[in-house]
């Protein structure tokens, strides 16, 4: 399995002008691999290949005075460049074909040299070593101090390096490990529910408040930039003002991260299988609740769920995020109508009191169960529910009329799909 670790670098001030040269000819080299691609398209010509486009832009421009300073840098810094740019199409023309699940993937743009977030990497070719007094060797930029907070389970296979919106500068390792982590097992299974007011709610009750940590720095956050904002553009104040700004976010994230990193690792060490809603993250960030959603960040979470079960051997699943775990009813299988957000709470007429958070848990729980032992991956769907009449979209009149209609039936897998019409 890889894993990636990240540490904490701090270049000297000789390393840190080596290492924004690196930054620049890999983003050169980026950037002239694809407006050579993209006139060749225009023109009409041949897709240039990985191998045409690395000599051209590579080799062959090292010996031109425009580009020979591209020979400053370690050489597989610039090659992982342009691999980056190789993998950027592949994704794209995936995407196009339908090969690749998911969103639609953007054509590669260029890279610009105000972008915040710079990374470069180096791979085993490039011989980085980690050094017995603990630096990091990188060639052509001398030995880097790093904070070790834990050791490498193994030798890695590349390391890349890469410098923030704040000004700091991260060495991030590729490590591929062979060691069984399987914790042992447990017979506890959860379903979650996540949302705004609790960040989760588990099915077995266990409900964990919001920390809502954008919100806890707003005040500093809105006072740094009343401060940005008075700054005159393209002086050094607005840079300090800038990286202040950034480093206020940072903060943020990266306490959300440790956050959320602490919760995942007791859900799954807890639990033998996980399961959650597949929630619309994107589509969510686009409402209104837009700024709440992002600072939940149900989306990483919900990724480091997942990574660690795999790591772990415990079992990870989402339910379908059409299936109506809020208003279905977790001892009779009812459907209840639509409810506003506002309803925290509401009754069945089998006679249950639900909780609406704790209810969508408990609903998801056992569809989760039901998707996984599933040995076709069908979607497995709760039988049928006679329907309420203020649900019934079909016309009042129209069962007395055919004599081929006997009811109307739930389908109860999707939220979009209402009714269907039952015939003999």
């Amino acid at each position: 399995m890889q894993l990636r670790y990240n540490f904490r670098v701090y270049p000297t001030p000789g390393q840190q002008i080596e290492l924004a040269r690196a930054f620049g000819c890999a983003r050169v080299v980026f950037n002239d691999g694809l407006r050579l691609r993209r006139q060749a398209h225009q023109q009409g010509e041949k897709y240039i290949c990985d191998g045409d486009l690395s000599r051209r832009i590579i080799t062959e421009a090292k010996r031109t005075p425009e580009r020979a300073w591209l020979g400053e840098v370690s050489a597989p810094v610039l090659q992982q460049a342009l691999a980056d740019l190789n993998t950027a199409y592949r994704n794209f023309f995936a995407s196009l074909s339908g090969q690749r699940k998911g969103r639609k993937v953007a054509p590669p743009r260029y890279r610009s040299r105000k972008d915040r977030r710079q990374a470069i990497r180096f791979t085993r070719n490039a011989r980085f070593k980690v050094l017995d007094n603990g630096r990091l060797r990188l060639p052509k930029i001398g030995d880097l101090a790093v904070r070790w907070s834990r050791t490498l389970p193994s030798d890695p296979s590349s390391v890349t390096i890469i410098r923030d919106a704040a000004g700091r500068y991260f060495a991030s390792f590729v490590v591929v490990t062979a060691d069984d982590e399987t914790l042992p097992p447990v017979e506890s299974q959860t379903g979650i529910d996540l949302g705004l007011t609790h960040f989760a709610v588990l099915s077995d009750g266990t409900k964990v408040t919001a920390p809502k940590f954008l919100r806890r720095a707003a005040r500093k956050l809105k006072r740094l930039q009343q401060d940005l904002s008075r700054k005159q553009k393209g002086s050094a104040n607005r840079t300090k003002a800038v990286r202040r700004v950034a480093r206020a976010h940072a903060r943020v994230a990266d306490t959300r991260r440790d956050w959320q990193h602490k919760l995942s690792t007791a859900i799954i060490r807890d639990n033998q299988a996980v399961y959650v809603e597949d929630l619309c993250v994107a589509g969510l960030g686009r409402t209104r609740l837009a700024k709440s959603v992002h600072d939940a960040g149900w989306a990483g979470f919900i990724a480091m769920l997942e990574y660690k079960a795999a790591r772990y051997g415990r079992t990870f699943g989402r339910v379908d995020r059409f299936f109506p775990s809020t208003r279905m009813c977790s001892a009779c299988g009812r459907i209840n109508v639509k409810m506003a957000l506002n309803v925290r709470s509401w009754d069945c007429p089998c006679g249950a009191a639900h909780d609406r958070d704790l209810n969508a848990a408990l609903n998801i729980l056992p569809a989760g169960q039901a998707d996984r032992l599933n040995d076709r991956g069908a979607q497995v769907r709760p039988g049928l529910v006679p329907a309420p009449r203020s649900e019934a979209v079909t016309h009042p009149d129209a069962a007395r009329s055919t004599s081929s209609v006997e009811g109307i039936c739930v389908l109860q897998g999707r939220e979009d799909v209402k009714v269907a019409v039952c015939a003999r």
